[in-house]
């Protein structure tokens, strides 16, 4: 079994995604939009949400991400993202100080990252496009525990 994170967007999916994709140096492996969707699938496409997109998948390291932006046939309102933060545990101080300071790019630093007396690293931060990382490197003790 396999547990991944499916996010939502607002039509900037494509964006995050090429964004996520440079951060963490990751291999993109679909982006697939709404107007290229078979017809047979039965859902009239407003001619303006054509290029958003309908399913992406990125993978990093053994992991998968994967997003769409909010349906153009949804009745209900996107909300944006809440109530959950993906959790990235890497394996050196470099790679905690890399990913974080890229994804806080224009975003929002809610803990800065730096040791806690669980982690060498530990930081929090929702980026520019409103999606809640908590980024950890364990000390050892820890990571055994």
């Amino acid at each position: 079994m396999q547990l991944s994170t499916y996010l939502m967007f607002d039509g900037n999916c494509r964006e995050a995604f090429e964004f996520y994709q440079r951060c963490f140096d990751a291999k993109l492996e679909a982006m697939a939009a709404y107007g290229e969707m078979p017809d047979r699938e039965g859902m009239e496409i407003p001619e303006e949400a054509r290029n958003q997109i309908m399913h992406a998948r990125l993978r990093i390291g053994d992991q998968l991400l994967m997003a769409s932006d909010n349906s153009p046939c949804s009745p209900a309102p996107y909300e944006g993202i809440k109530g959950a933060s993906i959790a990235i545990g890497v394996d050196s101080v470099q790679e905690a100080e890399r990913i974080f300071n890229a994804l806080a790019d224009n975003g929002t630093v809610q803990m800065p990252l730096e040791e806690t007396f669980w982690a060498h690293r530990f930081g929090m931060l929702v980026d520019r496009f409103g999606v809640a990382w908590m980024i950890n490197y364990d000390k050892e003790e820890q990571a055994a525990a």
